[in-house]
């Protein structure tokens, strides 16, 4: 049977009311994260008032060896 462990990443969103995301800088931690074998599962927009974004909540997984 496969087992996993799991990574949770919060990424926050900048600005003075939020919802902007460094693309290029989540781009390079997430190629960084995939080289060390991890898979992202799922995004869930942390969203505070006002239909803004605090940020990310990223979820990932790897297979343990």
């Amino acid at each position: 049977m496969k087992k996993f462990e799991y990574r949770i990443l919060d990424v926050k969103a900048g600005g003075f009311w939020g919802g902007r995301v460094d693309e290029q800088a989540l781009t390079n931690k997430l190629n960084e994260l995939g080289r060390e074998g991890w898979e992202l599962v799922s995004t869930v927009d942390t969203e505070i008032y006002g239909g803004g974004s605090r940020g990310l909540l990223l979820m990932l997984k790897r297979e343990l060896e």
